[in-house]
């Protein structure tokens, strides 16, 4: 039975509107399906017959064949400097696939990785010649497709054997021969037109040769401190343990190693690792113009000053030329520096650092970037405040805090230095130390915000407070064992070689402590070690029995010390004796269920040693025209 409607004869005709219109969609629809289906029908017919053929045609061909099919079609390009992209790729694959065996094969490999480079190739019956414009690889083939050697040139210089490179095309090793191909040839890409570019090059050499002799010059002459010798060199020598720069491989200097890191072979080093620090000799292009080095900068004979630097002669006095260039030390790997030490470099070298270039944040926050470990942790109070765990062997954990908003302030505001640039081979010793000073600083600090750490939850045995002092000293704030007082370790780094530790508030005027525990910090290298050596320590001292006289003695001091002290209640109402002048915030703060307290040393508690007034520049030098240290 129908539906009566209002005006229904409209309604019927709206529907029958709407069913013809999806209807004529369908049927259209299906009408374009069977014929795209009948020309992709033909079209699949005609290619399976076209592939048919081809492959009746190239049945018993070779893969070589079809690389040389390859290689003619890329030689026909339209676009000479820009070869077609799928061609590219198909001959790489081909290639990846090919068993080199014979000349000719392995003549398109090194050919293909020479076009990868952006560098010419060359063929003279048995040898293959990779060329750029400072230098060229001269690879001698083999009947069977093995190579007999290689060798590299410098502009203007013979050839020399590459052992690292024949191994590695003797291995087959492609892969890894690019990337050092890769290598070598952003050792020589120097930027500017070609009378620039050999006038740098020629520079560079100079510069070389001239570390080449203040290297023999001060291994003569120096008597080691360490144990080690390398490890000497390295952190004490005036210009580091210098790794002579071959024709594969640029001129390094080794400038720091942690005393607590193993010795590392020249193979090792060379591949830069994280715990060792090099520096690679390099020119770079400068916006300002520079006079460098044409011939020596060394009197003959090479001598010493009575500081035991090397001596140098001004530019003024040698073969020398403007350059819109500078020598550089790129850094492997780079090195978080203050903002006072960035200043520092800049006079030194007299070249003026980009401040554009930069980017700045509070020194802890770089030296605990990088991968974390698997076992790392870290949390954040209050969006700036850090808490790090740290696992000591013995199942002992440290916790430590680095309040952000002291660590933000100016003299703690650094940044991520990858090159250093200079124009005279005499600003190099300066540079190091302050390189190595820096370091230092580093290495302590990371060992209590990048160290193995424990996982969310985990409850700690000691608790620290680290705060920055100045631009090189920190204080350490901590409970000593069996007292409700609190105990700073002031540590001041006032150069690579000097660390000295002071403790305040720990109930022992020893000085003998001090002494200990900052041979043990010079040693170790740790500020968690440290800590934990200290807190046994006092755990001696507390439970050691007082003889009469030091008893004394004792109470004879703090009658003397109890005007210039601060009386400070703790949450237990006992009462601590802390250094006048400490400060400490009127509520404590709860970190993993334990007290620890916010504190830091006022300028008036500060030993004599440790000036918190603009200190004079331990890194003398002479801006223009530099002769010695």
């Amino acid at each position: 039975m129908l539906l009566t409607f209002p005006n229904r004869a409209p309604f019927l005709t709206y529907i029958w509107f709407t069913a013809s219109v999806v209807r004529f969609a369908q049927e259209k629809t299906l009408c374009e399906v069977s014929i795209t289906e009948r020309h992709l029908h033909r079209s699949e017919m005609k290619a399976k017959s076209r592939i048919s053929d081809l492959h009746l045609k190239f049945a018993e061909r070779s893969w070589n064949d079809t690389f040389q099919l390859v290689r003619r079609c890329m030689e026909k390009s339209r676009d000479e400097s820009k070869p077609c992209e799928p061609l590219v790729r198909s001959l790489e694959r081909l290639q990846e696939e090919f068993n080199v065996s014979s000349m000719n094969t392995m003549r398109s490999r090194l050919e293909m990785i020479a076009k990868q480079q952006g560098m010419g190739f060359h063929v003279t019956e048995a040898t293959c010649y990779l060329t750029a414009d400072l230098f060229y690889l001269e690879v001698v083939l083999l009947p069977c497709g093995g190579v007999e050697e290689v060798k590299v040139a410098p502009q203007g210089g013979s050839p020399t054997s590459s052992e690292s490179l024949l191994q590695l095309l003797r291995l087959k090793n492609f892969a890894d021969f690019s990337m050092k191909l890769a290598g070598l040839f952003t050792q020589y890409n120097i930027p500017g037109d070609n009378e620039i570019k050999l006038k740098l090059f020629t520079s560079l050499q100079s510069l070389g040769r001239d570390f080449q002799q203040i290297s023999n010059l001060l291994r003569a002459s120096r008597v080691p401190k360490d144990f080690d010798p390398q490890m000497d060199t390295i952190n004490h020598g005036r210009i580091g343990c210098l790794i002579a720069g071959k024709e594969d491989c640029p001129l390094t200097i080794q400038f720091y190693i942690a005393p607590t890191d193993v010795k590392q072979t020249d193979s090792q080093i060379m591949g830069m690792k994280a715990d060792v620090h090099a520096a690679q000799v390099a020119v770079g292009v400068s916006d300002v113009t520079h006079n460098l080095q044409m011939a020596s900068v060394i009197p003959q004979p090479p001598q010493l000053d009575p500081q035991g630097y090397p001596v140098f002669l001004p530019l003024n006095e040698v073969l020398n030329e403007t350059l819109p260039a500078c020598f550089l030390l790129k850094l492997r790997p780079a090195v978080p520096m203050i903002m006072s030490f960035v200043n520092k470099l800049s006079q030194i070298t007299d070249v003026t650092i980009p401040d554009v270039d930069l980017q700045w944040a509070p020194l802890p926050k770089l030296l605990s970037r990088g991968p974390p470990s698997p076992n790392s942790h870290g949390e954040t109070l209050d969006e700036q405040d850090t808490i790090f765990t740290v696992p000591l062997p013995g199942g002992v954990m440290h916790s430590y805090i680095l309040p952000g908003a002291a660590w933000e302030a100016p003299t703690q505001i650094a940044t991520v230095m990858d090159s250093v640039p200079f124009t005279h081979p005499a600003h190099v010793p300066a540079i190091l130390d302050l390189l190595r000073h820096q370091c230092v600083i580093n290495t302590l600090l990371r060992s209590c915000v990048t160290s193995q750490c424990a996982s969310p939850g985990s409850v700690c045995d000691l608790h620290f407070e680290i705060l920055p002092e100045s631009d090189t000293s920190f204080s350490v704030t901590f409970h000593p064992p069996d007292t409700d007082s609190l105990t700073v370790l002031l540590v001041n780094i006032s150069d690579s070689h000097q660390i000295t530790c002071r403790l305040f508030g720990a109930g022992t005027c020893d000085p003998s402590v001090d002494e200990y525990i900052s041979s043990v910090m010079k040693r170790c290298m740790s500020v968690p070690v440290t800590l934990r050596t200290l807190y046994r320590k006092l755990e001696e001292i507390a439970s050691a029995p007082l003889s009469p006289s030091h008893l004394a003695t004792t109470e004879a001091e703090d009658d003397q010390s109890a005007p210039s002290s601060t009386t400070v209640t703790d949450t237990n109402s006992a009462l601590t004796e802390l250094p006048q002048g400490a400060a400490v915030p009127e509520d404590s703060f709860s970190v993993s269920g334990s007290a620890c307290y916010a504190m830091s040393v006022a300028n008036s508690e500060l030993p004599p040693e440790i000036n918190t007034s603009p200190p004079v520049n331990p890194y003398p030098f002479t801006p223009v025209g530099v002769f010695s240290h």
